[in-house]
């Protein structure tokens, strides 16, 4: 599994809303900076989780972005599945049924079954709150 740049990102968009949101809307010009990231695709980011629900846009002056919901509600997994899709190792475990027609005889099916209950174990165990105490606790040693 290779997590894109609109993952990774936006799990720091997500985190950079939670340590600056404080109860007021964030400006898409003020993460992308801090984050470095460029403007447009932040955009693009945003909107794809503002559609999904995980941030809601204020307009005007004093407008933004900030998170519907506590950090601690928010998994990793639930924000790479949003902007990544699936995060299964083989596309035999991407859908419900396992559409392959070699699955009684797979040998290694047993392996990349376990390597995706691994990869949900640990995305889903951590929350965005879990990104944020890590930030603040280790400032010099983290770079979200």
């Amino acid at each position: 599994m290779l997590v894109s740049t609109k993952g990774r990102y936006a799990l720091r968009t997500m985190v950079d809303l939670a340590l600056h949101g404080d109860g007021e809307p964030v400006k898409i010009k003020d993460i992308a900076r801090r984050q470095d990231i460029s403007g447009k695709y932040l955009e693009q980011i945003i909107s794809i989780l503002s559609r999904s629900g995980c941030v809601r846009s204020v307009r005007g002056n004093q407008g933004g972005y900030y998170l519907t919901r506590p950090a601690s509600e928010y998994t990793v997994g639930m924000i790479l599945r949003i902007t990544e899709g699936n995060l299964a190792p083989v596309d035999c475990l991407a859908g419900e049924d396992n559409p392959c027609q070699r699955q009684q005889d797979c040998v290694t099916l047993r392996l990349w079954q376990e390597l995706d209950e691994a990869i949900r174990g640990v995305v889903d165990r951590y929350t965005i709150e879990d990104l944020v105490e890590w930030q603040k606790g280790q400032k010099d040693n983290y770079v979200i």
